[in-house]
């Protein structure tokens, strides 16, 4: 997968994190979507080095999604945590 393909399911994976997270984030959907296209990056590589499946080579395999979602999803808690009550 290249570059691009990382960046669109980084996009999704922020949006799906996002439904399973509803609230309001200190970052607006921009914050969000950020968030979404690192998690894409950190679950793909946790998953390679840990988890001994590389996700490199199918845009569509179910491992590739589900190690994007739960990066973003990671990364959104802990954004959340850290950031999370500057607006009041």
């Amino acid at each position: 997968m290249g570059i691009v393909s990382w960046i669109i399911l980084g996009l999704l994976a922020g949006a799906t994190a996002k439904l399973l997270l509803p609230g309001r984030d200190p970052g607006g959907i921009i914050g969000t979507t950020l968030i979404g296209v690192a998690g894409a990056f950190v679950g793909g590589w946790i998953s390679a080095r840990f988890l001994d499946r590389p996700v490199t080579e199918h845009f569509y395999d179910g491992a590739t999604w589900a190690a994007a979602i739960g990066g973003s999803l990671v990364l959104l808690v802990a954004y959340r945590i850290l950031f999370g009550h500057s607006r009041r």
